[in-house]
């Protein structure tokens, strides 16, 4: 179960955790739709809106607080990671939200996201992905595609973009999950997931940017061509998709090719199973590096597994080392060891 568990009398509804802020977003963007399911996830965990901590970078991602009517934290660029980290030890009671977007979190914020997952904190990080910078109009982001025309590339950019999951896979989280704004019942749904999970959650979410980004991922996004295009990873279930569910993906040593169920002797049972829990997440990874076109974009939770928490094992220290030392003092601590007197 999620930290704070502790609603008492009446369930809340979606509305209790909405503001009274006007939410400001662009018409049209995807980050409505994103804190829509959010507000509509949040009764179903049992925890108090006052036992809730949203914190946020910079960004248009970053404007999450305000909407949310719980504690909120709008903190400075990238640092958002570093500041769930400190509420979430001195507080471990508190479920704590991380929002961050591709610019905010991958660049100057890489290094702090990359030790709040190592770390296995019981927080839970939703990255926004628009493959673009959009409260600073329009220049390249750490996951914009190679060769991009932006303000900031107007050659094209000439670099390989990050790949989110697999930084979050490197980084050792326990909780890896990809969703796209548009679809909303598969995005609440890796929402509540993430929220249940104990320890670090990683989320990546497709999200459009409408104004400086528009239609990044529609080539496989559009809902007339999602079912051929992408695939939805279940633990458990074999790699199935297309409209007719006819389309499979199997192994071929260890390269995934894109096969047809009925044609060249080819049967479901010969389509590679998902597994969300495997001892090594390589086979996560390989999923986190398929794309279109070659292939469907896989969608659902890559990576799941369960070891001891930072904020516990710490806290754990603290009682041990009290129970050895005595209580601390912070006069006792300045005073004592070598000291140096400046004249």
């Amino acid at each position: 179960m999620p930290s704070g568990v502790d609603v008492k009398g009446p369930k809340p509804t979606r509305a209790d955790f909405a503001t009274d802020q006007t939410v400001r977003w662009c018409p049209g963007c995807g980050d409505y739709s994103i804190l829509a399911q959010v507000q509509k996830v949040m009764p179903n965990l049992g925890v108090a809106r006052e036992n809730i901590v949203f914190v946020s970078g910079i960004g248009c991602s970053s404007r999450f607080p305000y909407y949310m009517n719980t504690y909120g934290f709008h903190s400075i660029h990238g640092r958002a990671p570093t500041i769930a980290t400190g509420i979430k030890v001195s507080r471990p009671e508190l479920s704590v939200w991380v929002v961050t977007g591709d610019g905010d979190g991958l660049s100057i914020g890489g290094n702090h996201l990359i030790h709040a997952m190592r770390r296995n904190l019981d927080i839970k990080i939703l990255l926004f992905n628009n493959r673009i910078y959009g409260l600073t109009k329009g220049q390249y982001s750490p996951t914009s595609e190679f060769g991009k025309k932006t303000k900031s590339s107007p050659f094209g950019t000439a670099e390989q973009p990050i790949n989110p999951l697999g930084v979050a896979l490197a980084s050792e989280c326990t909780f890896v999950a990809r969703s796209v704004d548009i679809d909303t019942q598969h995005l609440s749904s890796i929402i509540e997931r993430a929220a249940r999970h104990r320890g670090t959650a990683f989320i990546e979410i497709y999200q459009n940017c409408n104004i400086f980004n528009d239609g990044a991922f529609e080539d496989f996004v559009a809902r007339e061509v999602r079912t051929d295009r992408m695939i939805q990873i279940e633990h458990g279930k074999p790699l199935v998709f297309g409209k007719e569910r006819r389309k499979g993906i199997r192994l071929r040593g260890f390269h995934p090719e894109v096969v047809t169920i009925g044609e060249s002797g080819v049967s479901e049972s010969d389509l590679l199973v998902h597994d969300e829990t495997p001892q090594e997440p390589a086979l996560a990874y390989l999923l986190s590096r398929m794309s279109y076109p070659e292939y469907p974009v896989p969608v659902g939770v890559f990576y799941r597994a369960d070891r001891p928490r930072y904020e516990e094992i710490v806290e754990q220290q603290s009682i041990q080392a009290t129970a050895r030392f005595g209580a601390g003092s912070i006069e006792r601590l300045l005073d004592s060891g070598e000291t140096y007197k400046v004249t």
